[in-house]
């Protein structure tokens, strides 16, 4: 037997609540397809962005930075661009970097948006492959007590062995969706942990070119 027709057959033998669990492990799998393609995405343009724009803000070139990110899609320069436009305005380091705190606080939740149903989903897969075997063993259950004796081990042998086929499948999916989750979190977790590292780095920048600017306005 080919490994499809297999497939088909463990399907078939699993019963009607097979189909919720295959309904719950493609939703999921849709979500972190979805996820993944996005976060790539973000991190690819943010690590561009951000090797165009650190050597302008070295180099103490507020205005071209500031032009660049007002200009760009990345995330890393939506966020940027909320403290380069305070520091053209303000000089407290204080206010820079509330803005930049709240820009950070609005990127989040959209980096972070959907993930949390891959693990609800695996959480039901798996429960739904263990309330199928439940159900198939009082189905089978019923049916033995109505048998003939000489046939009872047979048809409750088969029954435990159909009904095992759900909690088999449940776990597949459930394993299988937690591991992506995790992987999701791990890249969420790296893109936020790269923007915070950009926004220190940034307020840094500024904060010691204020200071130069201030110095030699003085000194003049």
């Amino acid at each position: 037997m080919d490994p499809i027709s297999a497939l088909i057959k463990f399907i078939s033998d699993g019963g009607i609540w097979m189909w919720p669990i295959i309904t719950a492990g493609a939703v999921g799998f849709a979500i972190f397809f979805e996820r993944y393609k996005l976060l790539a995405s973000v991190k690819r343009k943010n690590r561009k962005a951000w090797d165009e724009l650190h050597p302008m803000l070295v180099a103490g070139d507020f205005d071209k930075a500031r032009k660049m990110t007002q200009e760009d899609d990345a995330t890393v320069s939506k966020l940027l661009n909320l403290g380069l436009a305070l520091q053209g305005a303000v000089r407290r380091r204080d206010d820079i970097e509330i803005g930049l705190e709240e820009g950070l606080m609005e990127i989040i939740p959209q980096l972070e948006k959907r993930t949390h149903y891959i693990a609800l989903l695996a959480n039901v897969a798996t429960l739904l492959g263990l309330l199928g075997t439940v159900m198939g063993l009082i189905a089978a259950f019923t049916a033995v007590a109505h048998a003939a004796p000489a046939e009872k081990g047979d048809l409750l042998a088969a029954a435990i062995s159909v009904g095992m086929n759900c909690t088999a499948f449940g776990l597949i999916f459930g394993v299988s969706l937690m591991l992506l989750h995790s992987y999701i979190v791990s890249l969420t977790t790296e893109i936020v942990s790269s923007l915070e590292m950009a926004s220190v780095k940034t307020l840094s920048v500024i904060t010691a070119g204020t200071k130069r600017n201030i110095s030699t306005k003085a000194a003049a």
